[in-house]
């Protein structure tokens, strides 16, 4: 597990973002409070497009906020190493401490054995985001945070309650632990999620990143005219340029 960063300096301006149409604009971001008015949180990490905009929200109300990375399910390791990257250039970008943790599959795989063909969503979605929580919250107390989040909710492909309680069961493990069930995606998160992606021009993975959602992904795309995915192919562009083909599969979560 490497560890990065040097600490949270130079905090985003609450009221000023870029937007990839007409560039700087103007608007008011709400400060947010975590759970118990604490100042630090630990976020747990899966990719930079989905941490983008609450990473610049949490600096915005002058949050101290640490990222860590442990994304055993994403496979292959192409793709792996291609959504850490760019998480970590991110990071650095604002001076953000950053975690490199395991990539320990094999747990992963044992973790999930039996629930192979369960759709998207399901108790295989559960017990993945069980392993990466119960990493997170006991690096977390190593650390001393005694509040978690994660980005993952804000994806409009992911179940937010699923999410949601996946962490409020790991942070009642850890005596004074709480997660933070924030919805990232209202009050605009979600646009501006797109917005960053495309200022940043972000890899655009096309599948939520295990090998069972890329082989989930490939059957319905080639079910409906669309060839498979490749690794490493699509990416946010600013306005103007060649735009990405979003991500498409069956089914869309609340």
């Amino acid at each position: 597990m490497q560890s990065q960063g040097k600490g949270h300096h130079g905090l985003v301006t609450p009221s000023i973002m870029s937007d990839p149409r007409s560039g700087p604009v103007s608007f008011r971001r709400p400060v947010l409070v975590p759970p118990g008015g604490e100042k630090r949180v630990m976020l747990h990490s899966c990719c930079a497009p989905c941490s983008g905009e609450v990473i610049e929200a949490m600096m915005a109300s002058g949050l101290e906020l640490e990222i860590f990375f442990y994304n055993p399910n994403i496979h292959p390791r192409e793709e792996y190493e291609l959504r850490k990257v760019e998480n970590i250039r991110f990071a650095e970008e604002h001076g953000i401490p950053f975690t490199d943790a395991d990539y320990d599959t094999d747990n992963w795989f044992a973790r999930v054995k039996g629930l192979e063909w369960v759709p998207e969503r399901g108790e295989r979605c559960t017990a993945c985001f069980d392993m990466r929580f119960e990493r997170t919250a006991l690096h977390a107390h190593e650390k001393g945070f005694n509040v978690i989040t994660s980005c993952l909710g804000i994806s409009r492909w992911k179940n937010m309650n699923q999410i949601n309680g996946c962490g409020e069961r790991v942070a009642a493990r850890w005596p004074g632990m709480t997660y933070w069930t924030h919805n990232w995606r209202k009050g605009g998160g979600a646009e501006r999620m797109i917005a960053i992606s495309k200022r940043e021009e972000f890899y655009a993975q096309q599948y939520c990143g295990c090998i069972y959602s890329l082989r989930d992904t490939n059957k319905w795309r080639l079910a409906n005219g669309r060839p498979k995915v490749v690794i490493g192919q699509d990416y946010y562009r600013r306005e103007g340029d060649q735009p990405v083909i979003e991500r498409e599969e069956p089914g869309e979560a609340t």
